[in-house]
Formats: C-alpha cells, structure tokens, sequence
C-alpha cells in the first residue's frame, strides 16, 4: 500500500506558514541583547507576516533550519 502523507518537508511551500529572514546588525538591539551576543556583527530575525519578530539567532543557516523546523516556509529579506 502506497499511501501518501504530507509532513512538513513534503508540503508546497504557499501550504506552509511564511516567515521573513533578514540579517540585523546587533548594534541596532537593546544593550540587553548585545551584552549576550559575544563579537557578533549581525544576528537574523525570522519575522511573521505581520511583522512580529519571532526570533533571533546566530547565522542565517540556522534562521531556515528553525523555520522549516517548525512547519513555515523561509524567505530572505535583504
């Protein structure tokens, strides 16, 4: 039996929820944030449709992987 099963890897992305991912320089964040960042330039926010920022992470690598862990679609904002 060959039943098909959508999982998030196998959905089209417009199935999925859209987070935005764009580099933010850390001298942009509040102090509280910088102090925890080490030597870091520049930290990437995934962003809701809305605009709400989600989360803050190291590298860009690891901005999609935390997107597409959590069953939304990622796509780089400049």
């Amino acid at each position: 039996m060959k039943t098909k099963i959508d999982t998030p890897e196998t959905q089209a992305p417009q199935d999925r929820a859209i987070v935005y991912v764009r580099p933010v320089p850390v001298d942009e964040l509040p102090e509280e944030v910088r102090r925890q960042v080490g030597g870091l330039e520049n930290l990437y926010a995934l962003h809701a449709e809305t605009g709400e920022r989600l989360a803050l992470v190291k590298n860009r690598s690891l901005a999609f992987a935390l997107a597409r862990q959590n069953d939304m679609a990622p796509v780089n904002v400049h």
